[in-house]
């Protein structure tokens, strides 16, 4: 007899990146949901950019989901990162090898996360009340500029600075 497949009950990941100075200090933070267990995620970095950070928050929340093919809806109020993918932009940046795309590792560290899900990009207002998006970018700041002005020594955005030795 077969083994019955059951579905997984979809996840919910909310978003957030800040830099204080934009580059500056920066940091993500994630809020992760499945049924009724939570989990929240943070980091941050010396110097970076606050696209980075919203596009790294993903990343990490997509890192963070344990089983393949899962239902996911992600929130973020980063119109860069939803226009990204809801319009298509990363799959042109992709077809033409990067050439024309801003934070081009973190897009290539992105789309085989993307695809080993079925992902839908929602739009959330920021700083609108949102509690999760409040969340996110409660951690996201803590993670970054909060750290920074608390004494903590953060570590480089290895990304952004090869970025701007090889660009700028």
């Amino acid at each position: 007899m077969a083994a019955v497949q059951t579905e997984r009950p979809p996840i919910f990941l909310f978003t957030d990146g800040a830099a204080s100075g934009n580059p500056g200090p920066g940091g993500y933070g994630i809020v992760l949901r499945c049924l009724n267990r939570e989990m929240e995620l943070s980091g941050g970095f010396a110097l970076t950019t606050n696209n980075r950070m919203e596009l790294l928050a993903v990343i990490k929340g997509l890192e963070a989901i344990k089983w393949q093919n899962a239902e996911v809806h992600i929130y973020s109020d980063s119109s860069y990162v939803v226009k990204a993918v809801n319009e298509g932009w990363v799959f042109n940046w992709e077809r033409n090898g990067f050439a024309k795309a801003k934070n081009p590792d973190l897009w290539m560290r992105f789309l085989p996360l993307y695809r080993a899900h079925r992902v839908t990009f929602h739009w959330i207002k920021g700083h609108a009340g949102h509690p999760e998006n409040e969340r996110c970018d409660a951690l996201a700041v803590a993670a970054g500029a909060g750290a920074v002005a608390s004494g903590m020594v953060l570590p480089p955005d290895s990304g952004y600075l090869l970025s701007r030795v090889t660009v700028g």
